[in-house]
């Protein structure tokens, strides 16, 4: 661990399989910390119907408060919700209608969201140990069908977003689909904008271009990177064979424009200038298939990797960003006989004087200003999942080498510039993150200080 110190605070038993974890980034409530399960249970008895033996996909969604004054054991259960297994979970990054909202997206299809419900008469000194926090849900919608949504993501990912834009939320299916929603009427109801085939398998991931959120980007089990104009629902931007297998975990960075991430199972995280698709920034490899990317929330040149099998990595982008090639890997810890799928950074400890803005959505916003777009159903999922034992991980045949492009034009974007979200929070050095270990059934808790 040649970049720092890696210490851990706490190993939390969640009983089920944790998948995703996501500490929230409004200010006031950024000691709280949402984490999804994903439990694969048995198939029913031999003389039950065929529909009672099919493997039940079930889950729970955990609420952590950080209390800084335990040391011992500083992560608390606040709140918990059964239901369906969870396969993403994201805080939406701005206030709306003066709360904090989570998405979820599930087993069964579904992207719903969740207010979190705070005590009476909250100040930030009550809400750091009154125990009245909750998750109240306020709106779900099946945008494809016979599937499960595998990822989400807001277009409010950039800081100092505002409601100037309409609010969206873009999400992926197992059947290879994209759907774009709107988030309407103060955040109480979601409407399906447009949907659309993106990938032959399962599209794993999906994620906004931060600065310009009209781009949104995939990846998916037939090993393709793909960028999307929204305006035009369906039309590509560019296709990326430059990952050899499924493309799982991909992130905009919120500090610098055109700078992406993306992971796959081939065990690689490329670095790319958005404007240039066809050969990445910097390549390095990390012994474990990449299942999801985490920007730091101050620091511009930290990249956290929840690596599967491989662990988690923290890298140092700093010279790719600078235009020089490397990313070498900073910090490195593995899990022995487990899979690492969820791992984000705690905003704690890095003091931002700008509180984030909320969004109050105007009836303007409301109407329909996207041409709806009737999914096309893609390739069907196999009923009999593929290794059951590990219902996430899929594997996937080497594909073409190289980039491609489909002949479409390039992303027009703006010229680059930064966003510090934290004046004089740059500065600071290490902090808290959360990792998920699969078959352990734990949450860690870890504190890492940078040399």
């Amino acid at each position: 661990m040649g970049g720092g110190r890696l210490r851990l605070q706490q190993a939390v038993d969640t009983e089920l399989t944790p998948d995703s974890v996501e500490w929230c980034p409004l200010q006031g409530r950024r000691h709280l910390l949402a984490c999804g399960t994903y439990q694969l249970r048995a198939a029913g008895a031999q003389n039950e119907p065929d529909t009672a033996r099919l493997p039940v996909r079930s889950g729970r969604l955990y609420l952590y408060r950080y209390h800084e004054d335990r040391p011992a054991a500083p992560l608390a259960e606040a709140h918990r919700r059964d239901g369906h297994a969870i396969l993403d979970t994201k805080w939406c990054h701005v206030l709306v209608a003066g709360k904090a909202l989570l998405g979820v997206a599930d087993a069964c299809g579904s992207v719903e969201l969740l207010r979190l419900v705070e005590p009476e008469g909250r100040d930030d000194d009550k809400l750091r140990t009154d125990s009245g926090c909750t998750l109240e849900p306020v709106s779900s919608l099946v945008p494809g069908h016979q599937c499960m949504a595998l990822s989400l993501d807001w277009s409010t990912g950039k800081s100092g977003s505002t409601g100037a834009q309409p609010l969206h939320i873009i999400s992926s299916d197992s059947r290879g689909q994209l759907h774009l929603l709107r988030v309407q009427e103060e955040g109480s109801s979601l409407r399906a904008v447009a949907s659309w085939q993106a990938h032959g398998y399962e599209a794993w991931i999906a994620a906004f271009n931060y600065w310009q959120t009209q781009v949104v980007y995939s990846g998916g089990d037939d090993g393709l990177l793909r960028g999307w104009d929204t305006r035009v629902p369906g039309t590509s931007v560019f296709t990326s064979r430059r990952h050899s297998t499924g493309v799982c975990s991909i992130q905009s960075s919120p500090h610098r424009e055109h700078v992406l991430a993306t992971g796959s199972y081939d065990e690689h995280i490329l670095l790319w200038d958005a404007r240039h698709m066809k050969q990445p920034m910097a390549d390095t490899p990390v012994q474990g298939g990449v299942w999801r990317l985490r920007w730091h929330p101050f620091q511009h040149h930290l990249l956290l990797a929840a690596c599967m099998y491989g662990g988690f990595k923290v890298l140092d982008c700093q010279e790719a960003l600078e235009g020089r090639q490397g990313a070498p890997v900073l910090v490195s810890h593995s899990m022995t006989n487990s899979l690492v799928y969820g791992a984000d950074w705690s905003w704690l400890h890095s003091d931002s004087p700008q509180p984030l803005p909320s969004v109050a959505l105007s009836r303007s916003d409301m109407e329909a200003t996207d041409r709806p777009l009737e999914p096309t159903l893609g390739h069907p999922v196999d009923s009999s999942g593929k290794d059951l034992a590990n219902p996430l991980a899929s594997l996937m045949p080497p594909a073409d080498e190289d980039v491609t492009g489909n002949g479409s034009q390039p992303c027009t974007l703006a010229t680059g510039h930064d966003c510090d979200p934290a004046p004089g929070g740059s500065d600071r050095a290490g902090g808290l993150l959360a990792t998920c270990s699969f078959y352990d059934h734990v949450l860690h808790l870890w504190k890492w200080e940078a040399s």
